[in-house]
């Protein structure tokens, strides 16, 4: 396992208003690694695609917390947790599938999918009323001389 270089980790309850100040956080914490602006907008669709998958699917009739992790990892890899305590995913192959979805018809079943295209490697772990975290990675290749 790689070594974390730099962390911050902050708390927040499933409110929807806060998964934009969510993205914002992860933005600013991976803008140490230089990043293209793209690179940032697939790091902050990430995060907003998992909190608010947090927030719909872990708590649905309650508020609850959920914490997000941000590491620095050796290499330049950028590491993203996203854990609740919610009601967990009964079958996360199941819920990896496009267009899975257990939060109704205005929900597009996307997230997982949207998560593994944007970053390197998503693993998801989760039990029945314990919650669920979803670890992202993603490598930032340094830049030399102002490109890549």
């Amino acid at each position: 396992m790689k070594r974390a270089e730099n962390y911050v980790m902050m708390e927040f309850l499933s409110r929807s208003s806060n998964e934009g100040f969510a993205r914002i956080v992860a933005a600013g914490f991976a803008a140490q690694l230089d990043p293209t602006l793209d690179e940032l907008g697939d790091i902050k669709t990430a995060v907003s695609e998992a909190v608010t998958n947090a927030i719909v699917h872990a708590y649905p009739n309650e508020l609850g917390k959920i914490v997000l992790k941000l590491k620095i990892l050796e290499g330049s890899v950028l590491e993203i947790t996203v854990r609740d305590w919610g009601k967990g995913i009964e079958d996360v192959t199941k819920a990896r599938e496009p267009l899975f979805t257990t939060g109704g018809e205005e929900r597009s079943g996307m997230g997982f999918t949207i998560m593994e295209s944007f970053m390197d490697r998503v693993n998801v772990k989760s039990a029945a009323q314990k919650g669920t975290s979803v670890v992202m990675r993603k490598r930032i290749a340094p830049r030399i001389s102002g490109k890549r």
